[in-house]
């Protein structure tokens, strides 16, 4: 028998995404294109009905940082031509880009509950979930902080001085805030009760090894590969977030 009661996460999660897409149309600031507010519907109906509204806290928590983040010295960046495209707005390649990674891991612990994987995978797919949002938010916080603050920035693989927006570069400001982002996802999960304190720690250090790894992908390969575009980079940091993550915790515990 269908269940149709407020008990119903899939329900809630339908209605609340629902409710909420109406209000991103009808605002004057567009944080997403028309696109992307679908894509980010079907994400946010997948996440509540996985993982509940703490799951959704967190993904809401990076969404609306990350945007606010992307817009901090916006004029300056698009003077530069370093700034993100359609002044920031999301569209479906960004959401997935973003929530590839932590999407798998949302599946992975509704499919515990119908019996596809055993109940020992739940902590481990809910702390790649974390981690993979810390990693985002590292990447992006470390982007665009560096962007538009860093008095001097590096490639990462030479340590040469190269313009602030080039692939692969760094800078202390940006790298600084990106593990502050991180950190700040990180301990929301972990106040929420999605994680351990333990797992902070763990996302953290994942988050920072993953942005690492996404700058080394942006000096060294994204030039030479056409189809390797930053959306395609973006769910390759996660991955690798998320698994440094459980590998990280199993090794721990």
């Amino acid at each position: 028998m269908l269940d149709f009661s407020i008990n119903n996460p899939w329900l809630v999660a339908i209605a609340l995404n629902s409710i909420l897409m109406l209000v991103s149309i009808v605002i004057p600031k567009k944080l997403l294109t028309p696109a992307g507010t679908i894509n980010a519907w079907g994400l946010g109906v997948v996440v509540w009905g996985t993982l509940g509204w703490r799951g959704y806290a967190v993904v809401m928590f990076y969404f609306l940082v990350g945007s606010a983040v992307t817009r901090i010295g916006m004029a300056q960046k698009e003077a530069e031509g370093i700034a993100e495209k359609r002044g920031g707005a999301r569209g479906p390649e960004n959401v997935w880009g973003s929530a590839f990674t932590a999407t798998i891991c949302a599946i992975g612990v509704g499919g515990i509950t119908f019996g596809w994987l055993d109940h020992d995978w739940e902590s481990l797919l809910i702390l790649g979930y974390v981690a993979s949002f810390a990693t985002k938010l590292s990447d992006t916080t470390a982007s665009e902080v560096g962007k538009a603050y860093g008095k001097s920035t590096f490639l990462i693989t030479t340590l040469k001085p190269v313009p602030r927006g080039t692939e692969g570069a760094i800078s202390l400001e940006g790298t600084l805030a990106g593990i502050i982002g991180g950190i700040l996802i990180s301990l929301i999960a972990y106040s929420l009760g999605m994680i351990t304190f333990t797992g902070v720690i763990i996302c953290t250090i994942a988050a920072f090894v993953a942005t690492n790894i996404e700058s080394v992908i942006g000096a060294t390969l994204q030039s030479d590969i056409d189809w390797l575009s930053n959306e395609l980079v973006n769910v390759i940091n996660t991955i690798v977030g998320a698994v440094v993550a459980i590998l990280i915790a199993i090794i721990w515990y």
